[in-house]
Formats: C-alpha cells, structure tokens, sequence
C-alpha cells in the first residue's frame, strides 16, 4: 500500500499544476466569451481580458485554446487602433482650432517639434522631443494633452540660445575630458554623454561645490542638452577661434549597438540623416 500511496501522491503533485492553469484559463474564457457576445468590442476590458487569458493558457498546450486566443487578439487589437484613432481624431480637431497643425497617426502624433505617444491600453499620451520624454504618461485628456503640449512648446520649442556661449561650454567640457587622460583618445572623439556630464559639473557654481546638496546643484536636463545641441546645428555656428587655432565641432555618428544605450549616445532630431550621434570632437 505505501507504494500505491506514493504512485498516487505522484499523479496528483504532477496535475495539480495543470489543473490549476485548466481553472484559472477556464475563468478568462469565461470572461473574454462574455465581452466577444457584446455588440460592438469594448477595447479596454478586452485588452484587460486578454492579458489574462494569455497569463493563464501559457502552460496549457491546446490548438484549439491558440487558435482562439489568436483570434481574441486580433480582434481586441483592431478595437485598440479604432479607440486610438477615435481619440486622435478629437485631439486633432482640438489643435487645430488653435490654429497648429497634427502630422502623423496612432500611436504617434508630430505637433511642431514635439511627439506625442499613445498608449491606448493604458489610456496613457506621453510627450517626446526627439526620443528623450519630456513628461509622464498622461491622461488621455484632450485638455491634459493640450495643457502639457504648450507648457513643453514653451520650455522645448520655444527655447533661446546663445551659441557661441554654449559652442565654448562644450569645447571647455571636451578639453577637460582630453586633459583627464592619459593618452589623447583616436581624433579626439570623447563620448557625448561624457561631456553632456562634464558641462553639468562646470555649470555648478561656488555655492554647491562649498556646500554640495539637492538644494545647490543646478540641473541641466538631458532634453534641454538635446535641444540646445540641435539649435546650435541649425544655427551653423559650429567653428570656435581658440589659441590653439580655428576649432570645429564634429559630431560621430554612433554605431548600432551604441543606439541602445542611452548611456553612449543621443538622438538628435533634424541633424543630418543618421540622428544617433555618440562623440563628439573639434578639428
């Protein structure tokens, strides 16, 4: 009998897995059916649904089970984009009565400068510069988006430069770079997140180095270097006269794995055709 007891103990420790999935898919199936009798798909508690029912049927192997779920996806999909589109159309209609003009389809409007992501599952619209966020997700509130689009048009497109200034802070920043080494790296090039990183610390003024705090250390936002470095292209002001002789910025067009990583290159919008840059040289 101890045996059979341990032959059986096995059978169940081994099904009580799979029951356990046969459940809890059976309670999804339950629910996408319940959404897939309705008139008309209502996107969002049909995405909800097929989280769900995904999470549960992963272990289970049924062809009948993928072939279904397959076709839940499908449709829930087309019901995201209609929803997505639906939305945009409202929001396309709300900015032009302001005059400014909407490019572009879901998920992704260009306004001016600026992009804005839609994440319609989340009910979530989030504005971009290029690729670096300039908020958080937010509510799929044309007014939500509206109010955010002009504080941003202000801060981003809006935004004044004085190249020369800002030509001279990346050559400082790039020759302390060259200075730290050793060994002068290949033509120059140092690593653009390096001297974004090194113009912060030269930004810093007396009052944070005597007393280093949240409160004392003046930001310089990663957008905002983006931008600048943008205008500064636009404005063809890239030649510096300095001791050592005229002085050009160059900036090295980054490699695929370098675009990545965020940590070793910046996407530039509207400078040349690459937009991926990760160095940064003068010659």
């Amino acid at each position: 009998m101890d045996n059979l007891l341990t032959q059986l103990e096995q059978a169940q420790d081994e099904l009580t897995p799979e029951f356990k999935a046969l459940r809890t898919t059976m309670s999804a199936l339950k629910t996408a059916i319940k959404l897939a009798q309705a008139d008309k798909p209502d996107a969002i508690p049909m995405q909800k649904a097929l989280q769900k029912l995904e999470t549960a049927a992963e272990p289970i192997d049924n062809t009948t089970l993928t072939t279904a779920i397959a076709q839940f996806r499908t449709v829930t999909n087309e019901a995201l984009n209609n929803l997505a589109f639906d939305f945009a159309k409202d929001l396309k209609k709300a900015f032009e009565e302001q005059g400014i003009k909407v490019t572009g389809r879901p998920p992704t409007l260009t306004i001016d400068i600026l992009t804005l992501k839609i994440d319609i599952a989340a009910r979530k619209g989030q504005w971009f510069y290029g690729q670096e966020p300039l908020t958080r997700p937010l509510p799929l509130s044309t007014n939500h988006i509206l109010k955010a689009y002009h504080a941003q048009q202000k801060r981003i497109g809006d935004r004044d430069l004085n190249p020369s200034a800002f030509l001279q802070e990346i050559y400082n920043a790039w020759t302390t770079c060259i200075n730290k080494r050793s060994r002068r790296p290949t033509e120059g090039r140092i690593n653009i997140i390096e001297i974004y990183s090194q113009i912060i610390l030269d930004r810093q003024t007396n009052r944070f180095w005597n007393a280093p705090a949240r409160k004392t250390f003046k930001d310089y936002d990663r957008e905002l270097f983006v931008r600048d470095l943008v205008l500064l292209h636009q404005s063809g002001h890239t030649t510096l006269n300095t001791p050592e002789g005229s002085q050009t910025l160059r900036l090295g067009v980054a490699t695929k794995s370098q675009t990545e990583q965020s940590s070793r290159s910046i996407y530039l919008p509207d400078v040349g055709s690459s937009n991926y840059y990760s160095d940064i040289s003068f010659q």
